[in-house]
Protein backbone atom coordinates (compact mmCIF):
# COMPACT_ATOMS: atom_id res chain seq x y z
CA UNK A 1 0.00 0.00 0.00
CA UNK A 2 1.57 2.94 -1.20
CA UNK A 3 1.21 6.33 0.95
CA UNK A 4 -0.97 9.31 0.93
CA UNK A 5 -0.06 12.42 -1.44
CA UNK A 6 -0.11 14.31 1.77
CA UNK A 7 2.06 12.02 3.36
CA UNK A 8 4.94 12.41 1.35
CA UNK A 9 7.87 14.65 2.40
CA UNK A 10 7.99 17.79 1.44
CA UNK A 11 11.22 18.73 -0.36
CA UNK A 12 13.75 22.21 0.99
CA UNK A 13 13.89 22.94 -2.75
CA UNK A 14 13.74 26.83 -2.88
CA UNK A 15 12.07 27.01 -6.00
CA UNK A 16 8.55 27.87 -4.19
CA UNK A 17 10.50 30.81 -2.38
CA UNK A 18 12.28 32.03 -5.60
CA UNK A 19 8.79 32.12 -7.29
CA UNK A 20 7.56 34.26 -4.75
CA UNK A 21 9.83 37.16 -5.22
CA UNK A 22 9.71 36.81 -9.01
CA UNK A 23 6.27 37.83 -8.95
CA UNK A 24 6.46 40.30 -6.37
CA UNK A 25 9.22 41.99 -8.15
CA UNK A 26 7.39 41.66 -10.90
CA UNK A 27 4.39 43.74 -9.00
CA UNK A 28 6.53 46.58 -8.27
CA UNK A 29 6.53 50.26 -10.13
CA UNK A 30 9.60 50.21 -12.07
CA UNK A 31 11.61 53.73 -11.25
CA UNK A 32 10.40 55.42 -14.40
CA UNK A 33 6.47 54.95 -13.22
CA UNK A 34 7.27 56.31 -10.23
CA UNK A 35 9.36 59.49 -11.63
CA UNK A 36 6.35 60.32 -13.95
CA UNK A 37 3.59 59.63 -11.31
CA UNK A 38 5.83 62.24 -8.85
CA UNK A 39 5.84 64.79 -11.20
CA UNK A 40 4.16 68.02 -10.40
CA UNK A 41 0.31 68.02 -12.70
CA UNK A 42 -0.58 70.90 -14.33
CA UNK A 43 -4.00 71.13 -14.59
CA UNK A 44 -5.76 72.63 -17.41
CA UNK A 45 -8.91 75.12 -16.96
CA UNK A 46 -11.19 72.78 -19.60
CA UNK A 47 -10.36 69.40 -17.18
CA UNK A 48 -11.81 72.11 -13.92
CA UNK A 49 -15.10 72.54 -16.20
CA UNK A 50 -15.45 69.40 -16.78
CA UNK A 51 -15.65 68.01 -13.22
CA UNK A 52 -18.21 71.40 -12.28
CA UNK A 53 -20.33 70.36 -14.91
CA UNK A 54 -20.37 66.56 -14.04
CA UNK A 55 -20.91 67.67 -10.34
CA UNK A 56 -23.92 69.67 -11.25
CA UNK A 57 -25.38 66.82 -13.44
CA UNK A 58 -24.75 64.59 -10.52
CA UNK A 59 -27.17 66.92 -8.14
CA UNK A 60 -24.43 68.32 -6.42
CA UNK A 61 -25.40 72.35 -6.23
CA UNK A 62 -23.22 73.32 -3.07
Amino acid sequence: MSRHIADQPRTRGGARLREFLRQERAEELHQVIRTLHARPQTRVEDSRKASEYARISRGHLT
